[in-house]
């Protein structure tokens, strides 16, 4: 049975997990780094870096204590590559190197937005390629079809903002705090989501791309007027999100060759609204829709660790130990720029 230690520090979780190839997850630790950013209402690129340091050998140490066994006794050590914050990613890469290179192990450097990708189908094995994938997270707002470990077709991005971003944004504007996702969604079930007229950036445009700039400027704007409650701004808020969402999941969708499932995943998949707008279109596309269990939306060890037994099985080759960290790693190359998108392209 296959057996992979997986790294993940991106962002601002530490994480680190022990996953097998039947898909159990042997031991996970993820530490996050909520308390160092919140004074900040973000995440602080430099205390990130810091905290990784800290804390992943200790993590390392307790997942491989729990799970009772050894680094001889995995078949590979998958760490984050890319895409990130790139003092993290060099924190976790460096560290799976150092490990792989005492232990003898092969190493496998996982681009996280394949991580990402390829996390359904840990936690679903009935999960089929070639399948239609929401990406959505602090960081990313992409459209894919998955059509196997490696071969990805990017259909849409975000010009400007992702959608987890918007969220914290707002949430920042509503005095809610840092992560800001959890925190509107929570205020948003007190609210009217009618109440605030809010844009709907690129709705009915011929290219399926995302833009959030506008409606998290739209929810300062409707903030400092005054003449909305704040949980009838975050409510309002979230339903712009959801119908920018299917309006460009379904205009992707009818340009997309056959699939077998709408998959969501991503920080944002653990969103409940959300959720529930994309099953109702799958239902309208005759698709199954899949999901990650919460635990799996979020930045997690587990989901790199799975990338890696995916790659393993697939016959991908173990990296060099000169593999270099990247800040930017995009999971289809070759997909033509967004218009205006610049570097996010």
């Amino acid at each position: 049975m296959t057996l992979v230690l997986g790294i993940e520090s991106s962002c601002d979780e530490t994480a680190a997990a022990l996953v097998t190839g039947d898909r159990r997850i042997l031991a996970q630790v993820i530490a996050s780094q909520e308390e160092e950013h919140a004074p900040y209402g973000g995440v602080v690129p430099e205390i990130a870096a810091r905290a990784h340091a800290e804390r992943l050998a200790p993590i390392v140490e307790k997942v491989l204590r729990e799970a009772d066994v050894t680094l001889a006794d995995c078949d590979a050590i998958a760490a984050t590559a890319g895409p990130g914050l790139i003092g993290g990613v060099m924190v976790g890469l460096v560290t799976a190197k150092a490990l792989a290179m005492a232990s003898d192990t092969p190493l496998l450097a996982i681009n996280h937005l394949e991580g990402h990708a390829l996390s359904p189908r840990l936690a679903d094995e009935h999960l089929q390629y070639p399948y239609a994938l929401l990406l959505v997270s602090g960081g990313h707002c992409q459209i894919l079809r998955v059509e196997g470990v490696g071969k990805y077709q990017r259909l849409a991005t975000t010009i400007d903002d992702a959608l987890g971003e918007a969220f914290d944004k707002s949430a920042k504007v509503l005095g809610l705090g840092y992560p800001g996702g959890p925190a509107v969604e929570k205020l948003a079930l007190e609210g009217d989501a009618q109440a605030v007229p809010l844009p709907r950036p690129l709705k009915g445009s011929k290219e399926p791309h995302f833009s959030f700039a506008g409606l998290k400027s739209a929810v300062l704007r409707a903030h400092e007027t005054g003449n909305y409650s704040d949980a009838d701004i975050a409510a309002s808020f979230q339903a712009a999100a959801l119908d920018c969402i299917l309006d460009r999941m379904r205009k992707a969708l009818g340009e997309m060759e056959e699939v077998s499932a709408l998959v969501v995943a991503g920080g944002v998949a653990a969103n409940k609204t959300i959720r529930g707008g994309l099953e109702g279109l799958a239902a309208e596309f005759d698709l199954a829709f899949t999901a990650p269990p919460l635990p799996l939306c979020t930045d997690n060890a587990a989901m790199i660790a799975w990338a890696g037994i995916e790659r393993l099985e697939a016959g991908f080759d173990a990296d060099p130990l000169d593999f270099r960290a990247r800040p930017r790693w995009p999971l289809d190359p070759d997909a033509e720029p967004a218009r205006g998108a610049g570097v996010k392209a």
